[in-house]
């Protein structure tokens, strides 16, 4: 939800860190690193692979 809310995958419109830190009643700097950690996890090769896949 982050990850979408943050590059609006949803709206279109993306929001920045402190918009969805209030959304969610966290920091901002608690989103930051929900995001990274989200980020992190997509780079991973096997989860790469079958967001490719599902792209394609």
């Amino acid at each position: 939800r982050v990850l979408q809310l943050r590059f609006g995958l949803k709206d279109g419109k993306s929001h920045t860190l402190e918009e969805v830190g209030k959304k969610f009643g966290v920091t901002r700097e608690r989103i930051r690193q929900i995001e990274a950690k989200a980020l992190r996890k997509l780079r991973h090769p096997s989860r790469s692979r079958k967001l490719r896949d599902y792209l394609e």
